[in-house]
């Protein structure tokens, strides 16, 4: 079963490619906005500031930044997933370009985190995806990128997170928050991975989606194929963008209820279900269509 195939998106993907008044934000490494797959017309830095842009190719920042792009804002048709196209992508780096290809992705501290998403929100983003290991943090920090996260919340901005590839039971700073959805990697046996993490919060309000055998773009050209919590994140994130483009009056809680609570048991697992872009597609069609009546 291809990725996509997994979380039910290539229906949803043929009724639209995006809404370019959508905007998704991606906390993560730089862009190599010259890829020929990319559509660098959908693409922008920070307002003013960052232009979110590679600089070092080889860089290991590069190398995510640009393989999450690719799933998210790729053409249709490439070898990468190209979820929606059609939005608008916000690039905001949080990873340096001082690692080579090949090394650790450099971690972010809660307070540059917490600074990326106060940016992304003055920016206009919709939806926030991270995929970030902090490192570090204080307790100060810890609490200023808890006041980030609530101020997403209350300007009804949605944060998809990556749980973390440690293999571990647990949570972090992110994920425990109540409004973030924490994204756990799924192989194509449909079973969690074993370096995804997993945990209560995961289980109660996350998500599971492709993380395995994952082919997307490279800023040398070829697609290359990797796994990891941090590009099943991009693929519930890009569901919400094709959901919004559908239903752009649906609030950020609406489609967040959609995406996370179509289930009909009640979850008592660590481990979360599998996005299910199309039943999340019907249920807010029928949201939506009840507002619309009411």
């Amino acid at each position: 079963m291809i990725p996509l195939e997994l979380v039910q998106l290539p229906a949803l993907m043929a009724l639209t490619r995006g809404n370019e008044d959508i905007v998704v934000a991606l906390l993560d490494g730089p862009v190599a906005l010259d890829h020929s797959d990319l559509l660098s017309e959908r693409i922008h830095g920070i307002p003013g500031g960052m232009s979110g842009r590679c600089s070092q190719a080889g860089s290991s920042a590069c190398q995510h930044g640009t393989f999450v792009a690719g799933i998210l804002s790729a053409r249709r048709g490439s070898a990468a997933p190209a979820i929606c196209p059609g939005c608008s992508l916000l690039v905001r780096p949080i990873f340096p370009e001082t690692m080579a290809e090949g090394e650790l992705l450099p971690s972010s501290t809660a307070q540059q985190l917490a600074a990326a998403i106060d940016d992304c929100i003055a920016a206009g983003a919709w939806v926030l995806n991270l995929s970030a290991a902090m490192s570090s943090p204080s307790t100060r920090d810890e609490r200023e990128l808890r006041y980030a996260l609530d101020y997403a919340a209350m300007r009804g901005v949605l944060v998809v997170a990556a749980a973390g590839n440690q293999g571990m039971v647990g949570s972090s700073t992110i994920t425990r928050h109540p409004w973030v959805i924490p994204v756990v990697g799924y192989g194509i046996n449909e079973r969690p991975m074993v370096q995804s993490n997993l945990g209560n919060s995961m289980g109660k309000r996350g998500l599971g989606a492709p993380g395995e055998e994952v082919t997307s773009l490279s800023p040398n050209g070829q697609p290359r194929t990797l796994a990891g919590t941090s590009f099943a994140t991009a693929f519930v994130t890009g569901a919400i963008a094709l959901l919004w483009s559908m239903f752009p009056a649906a609030t950020a809680i609406e489609v967040k209820r959609a995406v996370t609570n179509i289930f009909p048991q009640r979850r008592t697992s660590v481990v979360p279900p599998l996005l299910n872009a199309w039943a999340a597609y019907s249920f807010l069609s029928r949201n939506q269509s009840r507002k619309a009546t009411a």
